[in-house]
């Protein structure tokens, strides 16, 4: 984690490094406002990882996960509805997903299988989200909690579950046509 902050530093400096004061503080003020919700979901895998393998009760799980130093950071709001609505809609969320995999679910990590939650949980109740943007938040956090390759097959499974749950949305974006180059060769 200490890397990842210290990655994400070194980003912020090599971007604000060649811009006036006052455009690098109203920059920094712009990320500071977008970590939180980029925090949410980490600690709302870690606390479903919980209940998927210890089984621990969302009330208990959520005492404990906002006593965890950086919690303060989070989302509170966006890490709740993620929590307590994939574990009330667990059911509803693994049969979403079980006909898309190659697999029976009993052989997904509760990793993959927390991220696949939370993707679904996203892509059905957090509209204004777009959906590219909840596959890639669901690739990084597998690359960063999961097996090798389990943000592979995350992507995979997501990618099928896109169009059946935003389906106009997907297939808006996949009819848009491709900006042509302005930039030519004068004859």
């Amino acid at each position: 984690a200490d890397g990842a902050v210290a990655a994400q530093e070194d980003v912020r400096d090599a971007v604000l490094e060649p811009l006036p004061d006052a455009a690098a503080s109203a920059v920094i003020q712009l990320l500071d406002q977008l970590q939180p919700d980029a925090l949410s979901p980490r600690e709302a895998l870690q606390a479903l990882y919980q209940h998927l393998v210890g089984r621990n009760e969302a009330d208990a799980i959520d005492v404990f996960t906002r006593d965890l130093s950086g919690f303060h950071k989070a989302d509170s709001a966006h890490y709740d509805a993620l929590l307590h609505g994939c574990i009330a809609e667990a059911a509803e969320l693994d049969a979403a997903i079980t006909p898309l995999l190659d697999r029976s679910l009993a052989e997904i990590s509760p990793i993959e299988r927390g991220v696949l939650w939370i993707g679904a949980y996203e892509f059905r109740h957090c509209v204004d989200v777009p959906w590219r943007v909840v596959i890639n938040e669901c690739i990084e956090l597998a690359k960063s909690f999961g097996g090798t390759d389990g943000h592979k097959y995350v992507n995979g499974v997501l990618n099928q579950l896109a169009p059946l749950w935003r389906g106009l949305e997907v297939e808006r974006d996949q009819h848009r046509k491709p900006r042509a180059s302005t930039s030519g060769a004068a004859g």
